[in-house]
């Protein structure tokens, strides 16, 4: 019999603190050295058992057939551990797609971690990341939520508390960033002048302007210069540091005091841009509620 209970979860965006492209491998990816820490800007599930698959996307014009990385989700589980049953999903969608943000990939990895759940399997995060990196070099780091130095493509992970004691500042100015095509343009680069592990857990972010550096951010300046722009305004705001995020094309800015980070936020509303503000020492809620 089918149950009625529905449960609802939240999948949240990330940024990238820096990103280093080291080398362009034989199988198309790239070896890279990136931060990553968490915003608070996330996708609303609702999940309930039903007498089929079905996916359901809402806010967004991004489909829900078979190329959906939600979908692609399911399916794989089903094939790899196996579903008792069939779920109905509803997203809401709130992380604008193209951004750098993740949104797709955390999407991906909260239907593995609910259908884990929901299901009565025992998967550890190890083995849920290990069938979520077959969809996506970022799904790992979604699957553990937690602050992390990534190298290798991506899903090589190494835990460290680097997220920003400072407040975020987040925009979208509706340029959708292509990643194959950020990437296409990168130069690699084997011998980055800075230690980009070292910078991000002992150097004060004040010197992060100088030290660190998004190697995929020239290129998608040159091709969407409001991207620029966007950067250059988070400066003007009083971030302390500001960069795009992963493939582009976000822009976020670090700010010391949360008054001046709000006036920022402001400025960008105003101006009809997505933007949103992420507290001190922000933490991911990973947990999965049962709705009443």
């Amino acid at each position: 019999m089918i149950q009625n209970t529905r449960w609802t979860a939240r999948a949240y965006a990330k940024i990238n603190l820096g990103l280093h492209v080291n080398a362009r491998l034989d199988n198309g990816y790239h070896d890279i050295t990136t931060g990553f820490a968490f915003i608070d800007w996330s996708d609303r599930f609702e999940v309930q058992e039903s007498d089929r698959h079905r996916i359901e996307m809402k806010n967004t014009d991004i489909e829900a057939g078979p190329g959906n990385l939600v979908n692609r989700a399911i399916e794989l589980f089903d094939l790899e551990v196996g579903l008792k049953s069939h779920w109905h999903i509803t997203v809401e969608k709130q992380i604008p797609a193209g951004a750098g943000l993740g949104g797709g990939s955390s999407d991906a990895a909260l239907t593995l971690r609910m259908m884990n759940q929901l299901e009565g399997h025992r998967l550890s995060d190890s083995e849920l990341a290990e069938i979520g990196a077959t969809l996506g070099s970022d799904i790992p780091l979604f699957i553990y939520n937690k602050t992390a130095i990534g190298t290798g493509t991506g899903t090589d992970l190494a835990f460290v508390d680097i997220q920003p004691k400072c407040w975020i500042i987040t925009v979208f100015a509706g340029i959708h960033s292509s990643t194959a095509e950020a990437y296409r343009y990168c130069e690699p680069n084997s011998m980055h002048d800075f230690d980009l592990t070292r910078i991000l857990q002992i150097e004060p972010i004040e010197e992060w302007k100088y030290l660190v550096a998004n190697d995929l951010e020239p290129q998608v300046v040159a091709l969407h210069s409001m991207v620029g722009n966007v950067k250059d305004q988070l400066y003007e705001d009083g971030a302390s540091f500001a960069l795009m995020s992963g493939s582009g094309s976000a822009v976020y800015g670090l700010f010391e005091q949360e008054f001046v980070a709000n006036q920022s936020l402001r400025g960008f509303l105003e101006a009809g841009m997505q933007a949103k503000i992420t507290a001190q020492d922000f933490k991911p809620d990973t947990n999965i509620y049962e709705l009443v």
